[in-house]
């Protein structure tokens, strides 16, 4: 395969991988007492995934503090939400990253390298 086509489909796993991160924990209930294991099994599950080299997974405390309920949790949302994940196709590594843009309130995904 050559470079080109290499890191066309390195860019689109990368892609692949958010969206699949997005879709499968948004919802799910986080707490200050399980951010750190939520965002561990999150990365945990990108790096299962092939062709995943790294993969970082962060709950913004700050606005999940805000978030909690009186119940003392709330449901993890794309504002809390970040993550990068580097992948390995060939030669071509990509890294892409999840991030919460507060100007389009919507959370937005992209190529970092």
């Amino acid at each position: 395969m050559d470079r080109k086509k290499e890191r066309e489909e390195a860019s689109f796993e990368a892609g692949i991988k958010l969206g699949a991160l997005f879709h499968q924990f948004i919802g799910t209930p986080v707490s200050e007492e399980n951010a750190d294991i939520l965002e561990r099994a999150m990365e945990s599950c990108m790096k299962l995934q092939p062709f995943v080299i790294d993969s970082e997974v962060t709950i913004n405390r700050d606005k999940l503090r805000r978030a909690i309920s009186e119940f003392g949790y709330t449901s993890l949302s794309g504002e809390l939400l970040s993550a990068k994940v580097r992948v390995k196709v060939g030669k071509e590594e990509i890294t892409a990253v999840l991030q919460w843009d507060d100007e389009k309130k919507y959370p937005l995904m992209r190529l970092v390298d």
